[in-house]
C-alpha cells in the first residue's frame, strides 16, 4: 500500500478517534487493517473497508460467547493476541454481551443478560460457541443455568444472525469425543442438524477468528468456507505445504528419536508421527502470541498432532506415520535439455526400459523406507542398533 492511500485512510470518518479510543495509533491501525486484507485474500482497496467498519462504534455487533465441554483454551489463546490486544481492539470492535469466564455477573444476573441481549440484538447477534456438547442421556452431563447444553444451544442459535464453533472441541467433537465417548459430546453443527463455520485448532490461532469477525462486519457475511465449514484463508492448505522443516522432507533427512542428531539440527519430523501431511491450518504461516513463526509445535520440535482434523487428532497415535495426501518425496528431476522431436532407437527403447525398471526399484525402496528408522550419523551407537535391529 502507498503512502497516499495510507494517508487517505487516515483522514477516514472515524479512524482519527481511534487513537484515543483503542490506545493504538492510526498507522498502526491502519497496518493491521491492511494486514486483515491480505490474509483473507482481499485486494488492497478493502482495507479501507475493513477499517471503516472496525472504526464506526455504530456497527458494532453483539456477540453471545456459549461455554461447554471445554478447557477454555480457546478464550485464553484470544486473550492472548497482540497488535493490538483483542481486550482494546476486539472487546470494542464488538459487544460482548455474554461469556461466562469475562462475565463480571454471575447467576441468575449472567442469564438475564444474555436474554436481554438476545431478545433486543434478534437476527443480529453473532454466536460463538466453544466447547463439544454431550447429547447422551438427554444431554445431563453439561447443564448451565438449569439448561442443559443441547437446550442452550438451540435457543441461542434460534435468533442468531451467524453460528461460529470455535476450537476443535465445539468445530467436530476434540477431545471429549474420543472413544468411548461416555457423554456423547459432539460438534455444535451435528447439534443444531445445519452448517456453522468452524474454526477447529487445540487452541485455534486467535487471529483465524478476528479475521473472521471483521469480514462479517465490514461485508456482512461470513468469509468463504471449504466442506467442513472451516475459513478457506486460513485451512486451504496443508501444514506440510508451509512448514519451515519442508525441505528436509523433500531431502529424506528425518529425526528417527527426541534429541537424535536429526532433531537437534531441525530436522523434519514425519518419521516421529508429524501429521502436517494431512492436516489443513495455517500454524506455520503465522504462528503464535506474536512471538514469530517457530512459535508452533514443529517449531519447537514436537510433531504435529492433526488437531484441526477430525478423526487424525486425538484420535490417531502420536507415533503413527501421516497418511502423504498430496506431497511425495521426489525420486528425481528431469533434465533441463530434454531433447524434442527424436524418434525411438532400439538402443534408446533399451536405455528407457533399463531406467523405467531402476525407478520401480527406487519407488519400493523408498516406500519401504518412509516409515523405516535408519540412524543419522551423529547418533549414539546403541540407537543404531536399535535402528537396525
Amino acid at each position: 500500500m502507498s503512502k497516499i492511500d495510507i494517508i487517505s485512510m487516515e483522514n477516514l470518518p472515524g479512524v482519527a478517534a481511534l487513537e484515543k479510543r483503542l490506545g493504538v495509533s492510526r498507522r498502526d491501525f491502519l497496518k493491521l487493517c491492511s494486514g486483515i486484507a491480505a490474509t483473507l485474500g482481499l485486494p488492497s482497496t478493502a482495507a479501507a473497508e475493513i477499517a471503516q467498519a472496525v472504526a464506526s462504534p455504530a456497527k458494532r455487533p453483539s456477540v453471545i460467547w456459549l461455554h461447554f465441554q471445554e478447557c477454555t483454551g480457546c478464550s485464553e489463546s484470544l486473550l492472548r493476541a497482540e497488535h493490538p490486544t483483542l481486550d482494546r481492539l476486539i472487546l470494542d470492535v464488538i459487544s460482548l454481551d455474554y461469556h461466562e469466564t469475562l462475565f463480571a455477573a454471575a447467576g441468575h444476573q449472567a442469564e438475564a443478560a444474555r436474554k436481554a441481549a438476545m431478545e433486543a440484538n434478534k437476527g443480529k447477534y453473532l454466536l460463538v460457541v466453544e466447547g463439544a456438547i454431550p447429547t447422551k442421556d438427554g444431554g445431563i452431563y453439561c447443564k448451565i443455568g438449569g439448561q442443559t447444553a443441547i437446550e442452550m444451544v438451540k435457543e441461542c442459535a434460534a435468533g442468531a444472525a451467524a453460528v461460529v464453533a470455535i476450537g476443535s472441541c465445539a468445530s467436530w467433537g476434540g477431545m471429549p469425543s474420543t472413544g468411548p465417548n461416555p457423554t456423547g459430546s459432539s460438534s455444535v453443527g451435528e447439534v443444531l442438524g445445519k452448517p456453522v463455520v468452524t474454526i477447529p485448532g487445540c487452541p485455534p490461532n486467535p487471529y483465524n477468528f478476528l479475521a473472521t469477525v471483521v469480514n462479517y462486519l465490514t461485508f456482512g457475511k461470513l468469509p468463504a468456507v471449504d466442506q467442513l465449514g472451516r475459513p478457506l484463508f486460513a485451512y486451504s492448505r496443508l501444514v506440510h505445504e508451509n512448514c519451515e522443516r519442508r525441505a528436509h522432507f523433500d531431502a529424506g533427512r528425518f529425526a528417527l528419536e527426541f534429541g537424535d542428531a536429526g532433531h537437534r539440527q531441525g530436522w523434519c519430523l514425519y518419521k516421529l508421527g508429524c501429521k502436517g501431511p494431512e492436516t489443513y491450518a495455517n500454524c506455520p504461516v503465522i504462528g503464535f502470541n506474536d512471538v514469530g513463526e517457530v512459535s508452533w509445535p514443529v517449531g519447537c520440535g514436537h510433531p504435529c498432532i492433526g488437531c484441526t482434523e477430525k478423526g487424525i487428532g486425538f484420535a490417531k497415535p502420536i507415533h503413527a506415520l501421516a497418511e502423504l495426501k498430496s506431497v511425495q518425496p521426489p525420486l528425481g528431476y528431469p533434465k533441463v535439455d530434454e531433447p524434442r522431436g527424436v524418434g525411438a532407437t532400439i538402443a534408446s527403447a533399451a536405455a528407457v526400459a533399463a531406467l523405467a525398471g531402476a525407478a520401480t526399484a527406487a519407488t519400493y525402496n523408498l516406500t519401504k523406507n518412509l516409515g523405516k528408522n535408519i540412524a543419522v550419523e551423529g547418533d549414539k551407537p546403541e540407537s543404531k542398533e536399535r535402528a537396525e535391529s
